[in-house]
């Protein structure tokens, strides 16, 4: 019998305050710095669904939506969203909050892939995945054309990547 476990089982949450070393020249949280919370959150619930090694197979999107500042709180949810034989797509939620007014919005959306790999780093078969929420429901059925876009995407990725030279521009 197939394994299944309910998006909620995947669910991860990281709450951060904005210091001024995550800022830059415009006085909002570098976008690499989010890049990185992101790809660290999404991991733990790519883990927590298949309990083994997983990997970032491409960051498929990073949306900025609104700029995040020093007087805001970033919020990050994160959970599996759809699966694959061995792979799986997480979609991450990023929050600002003002913490002087209270007022919250959703600052920037994300969809990553990962891949689940056993100790000799071979692909192996995840868990199905069971959306409950309407929120979940939504990602589970818009989820195979974001994967049809995906794979177009790399075929067109590696045809591109047989054009770009190897060599260094001192060589």
């Amino acid at each position: 019998m197939e394994e299944l476990k309910f998006v909620k089982e995947t669910r991860c949450f990281k709450v951060s305050r904005v210091f001024p070393t995550d800022v830059n020249n415009h006085n909002t949280l570098f976008g690499g710095k989010l890049m990185s919370y992101i790809d660290d959150i999404a991991s733990i619930s790519a883990s927590k669904l298949c309990r083994v090694t997983s990997v970032t197979a491409s960051t498929d999107s990073v949306d900025f939506l609104y700029p995040i500042r020093p007087t805001d709180s970033v919020s990050l949810e994160s959970f599996v969203t759809w699966t694959g034989r061995s792979s799986m797509e997480v979609f991450v939620k990023v929050i600002r909050e003002d913490l002087r007014s209270g007022e919250r919005k959703i600052a920037a959306t994300s969809f990553l892939t990962f891949v689940a790999l056993d100790d000799e780093n071979k692909k192996i078969s995840v868990p199905q995945i069971v959306p409950e929420t309407e929120e979940e429901q939504k990602l589970f059925e818009t989820a195979e054309h974001r994967m049809e876009m995906r794979k177009h995407r790399r075929e067109e990725s590696k045809k591109f990547a047989d054009y770009l030279l190897t060599q260094y521009p001192w060589e």
